[in-house]
């Protein structure tokens, strides 16, 4: 821009155009009308774009994604439920499914408001501040981690009792296997997906024609297994307070669909939670029925067989050649549920990189279109853990049960905040408050359950949780940690002055190019209120020095005239913060929201609005991942 005319109040400079815009600096608010730029700034992490609709999942392919992470419960769920409730497994397990349809209505009002991936995480980024967000991507990340590295370790042992192979060694190459392939794209994922979520579905419906066969010709297996005494000598109300509880865990999974939701179509999202709502009501219920039909109670309970209850149903049911059936099965949909974590962790993990919650180089992309850095460290870290606890998986037990219920309660409670903090954002459902407090106190109470049946768990969690947070707290930390570095070195500069120097200047760029990040904010008018609150907002979660609060105007819609005398006060009330009004003629679109990231080289997650009332004609999800703050 080429200054032209200046006196004490208006410097007129020449834009981009052919016009010379006038441009007025006040106190420390600079003030500008723009025009759309030329040649607008080339990011690669400019923010969530939209996803051309032939590369998006359809309804099947998403729900096989999250759907073989959740049905693979059945399983392990019934053996685990009835080692607590005896012969009240199936009601325990009916009970299960009425607080996953809560949570049913409760995520689909969610993720119908916010559009985005990250789950919990986004839902809590939206309605709070962005460390509490970020303790509930710790725990979601730390759930997948669990259920990655359990899933593979029992697909192998499943597998093993067909033919010997080692352990350790092939589940590290089970989890490299899901890298590859989910480093080759979501697409690729989730056609194998649906395959073993298909050969799942049939293979279950198997067991449960000859298993119920089976049962009806040898009712007096099911008449003493109900004439038995609840286990530990737990009275009714014990034994369905335990059961429910530990039985919240054949639900893991459901959490999964909310953290690859910008990678389906529209109106997908609601379908899969149906979908998983169905599968899990239906099957695990049924599967804890069956084996009471099928086999005593004494052995569906022994620890020989509670990791094998379905194979050994089938073996008993059916024979060798369904016992095998299930074996292969099993195999599949566990290896199925690793390749849903990598998915799950991929678009949560993006999503907070963008948010600087992580380090950025975790975002470069390959060829392909993937972040292959994310795959590739979510590997090292499950690979890690395999070799340290050398397939102990007691300890990764304790950190996925209390991880997921935690998950799952935090998401309940983003939904209270978002009906009140949040509450003129549209959205398609609503769940009504007390289907919301019914869902957090029922996943509360499972999770004290857990902690009772075994209080190991809580030390497992806090053992891998605190160093995960401990990460994200650095990365919070990491402006006053430069700057300690940077006293430190000052402090040491007559004895090693051209170290410190450099050193010194390399920090000092950081924190510049840290500090230097702009965050744009659309106003719709002058209301100091709000105009505070984002001030505030921008103080508290960010670290960023440069604001520029953004307004459309037109002929109809003329610039307020208090907007430029409330950013001056504003300017005096936050001297660290710089602001800067800039007016453009148009209005708001996504595709001038596209155009002003280009231009100005800010990352649609940077960019923020309050919350738009039901009357407003666009989703979040058209806005391309702009944030709620106010």
């Amino acid at each position: 821009m080429t200054p032209v005319c200046q006196d004490s109040n208006v410097e007129l400079i020449r834009a981009s155009g052919e016009h010379a815009l006038p441009r007025r600096q006040a106190r420390g608010v600079d003030i500008a009308y723009s025009e759309p730029h030329p040649e607008p700034h080339t990011l690669s992490s400019l923010g969530p774009t939209v996803t051309p609709q032939r590369d998006k999942l359809g309804q099947w392919l998403a729900t096989a994604i999250c759907g073989n992470d959740i049905t693979s419960s059945c399983l392990y769920v019934a053996a685990i439920v009835a080692t607590f409730a005896g012969w009240l497994a199936p009601v325990c397990l009916l009970i299960v499914a009425a607080v996953l349809y809560l949570y049913r209505q409760v995520y689909a009002e969610v993720v119908g408001a916010l559009p985005l991936n990250g789950g919990a995480y986004n839902a809590l980024l939206n309605s709070t501040t962005k460390f509490k967000a970020s303790i509930a991507a710790c725990m979601t990340i730390l759930s997948y981690m669990a259920t990655s590295v359990i899933s593979a370790k029992t697909a192998v042992e499943y597998f093993g009792s067909l033919v010997h192979v080692p352990v350790i060694p092939v589940t590290i190459a089970v989890l490299g296997i899901f890298t590859l392939l989910a480093i080759l794209g979501i697409t690729e994922s989730a056609r194998v997906a649906v395959g073993i979520f298909t050969f799942h579905m049939v293979s279950l419906t198997l067991l449960a024609v000859i298993g119920g066969w089976y049962a009806l010709h040898h009712t007096d297996i099911i008449s003493a297994n109900l004439a038995q005494p609840f286990p530990g000598g737990r009275s009714l109300a014990e034994a369905l307070f335990i059961g429910v509880s530990v039985g919240l865990l054949g639900i893991s999974g459901f959490e999964s669909s909310a953290n690859f939701v910008e990678e389906q179509r529209p109106g997908v999202f609601p379908k899969t939670l149906r979908n998983m709502w169905v599968a899990v009501s239906v099957l695990n219920p049924l599967m804890a029925l069956i084996a009471l039909g099928v086999l005593p109670l004494a052995v569906i309970v022994s620890e020989e067989q509670r990791d094998f209850l379905l194979a050994s149903l089938g073996q008993v049911a059916g024979g060798p050649v369904i016992e095998v059936v299930i074996v292969v099965d099993a195999t599949l949909v566990l290896c199925g549920a690793v390749l849903t974590s990598f998915v799950g962790v991929s678009g949560l993990v993006r999503r907070m990189a963008l948010d600087r919650c992580l380090p950025q180089l975790l975002l470069r992309e390959n060829r392909r279109g993937t972040n292959h850095r994310i795959f590739l460290v979510f590997l090292a870290l499950c690979a890690s853990i395999v070799l340290l606890t050398q397939g102990d998986t007691l300890a990764l037990a304790g950190v996925y049960t209390i991880s997921f219920l935690c998950v799952m309660t935090l998401f309940a409670i983003g939904n209270m905040l978002l009906k009140v903090r949040r509450g003129r954002l549209p959205r398609p459902s609503r769940a009504g408050w007390l289907t919301v407090l019914l869902a957090a106190v029922a996943t509360s109470v499972g999770l004290v359950g857990n902690i009772l049946v075994s209080p190991s768990n809580l030390v497992y969690f806090a053992t891998y949780f605190i160093p995960t947070a401990l990460v994200v707290g650095l990365m919070f930390m990491r402006t006053h940690l430069l700057n300690l570095v940077l006293v430190l070195v000052r402090g040491i500069a007559s004895s090693a002055i051209r170290v410190s120097t450099a050193i010194g200047q390399w920090v000092i760029g950081k924190l510049d190019e840290i500090n230097s990040q702009v965050v744009i904010f659309f106003t719709r008018g002058d209301n100091l209120a709000t105009l505070n609150s984002a001030c505030l907002y921008v103080r508290k979660n960010e670290f960023s020095q440069r604001l520029k609060a953004f307004h459309f105007y037109d002929d109809a819609h003329p610039v307020p005239e208090r907007l430029e005398e409330d950013l001056r006060v504003l300017d005096e009330v936050y001297p660290e913060i710089k602001i800067e009004l800039v007016l453009r003629k148009g209005s708001f679109t996504p595709e001038s929201i596209e155009q002003i990231s280009r231009e100005f080289g800010v990352p649609k997650n940077y960019m923020f609005i309050g919350a738009p009332s039901d009357r407003f004609e666009y989703t979040l999800e058209n806005l391309g991942g702009v944030r709620v703050i106010v």
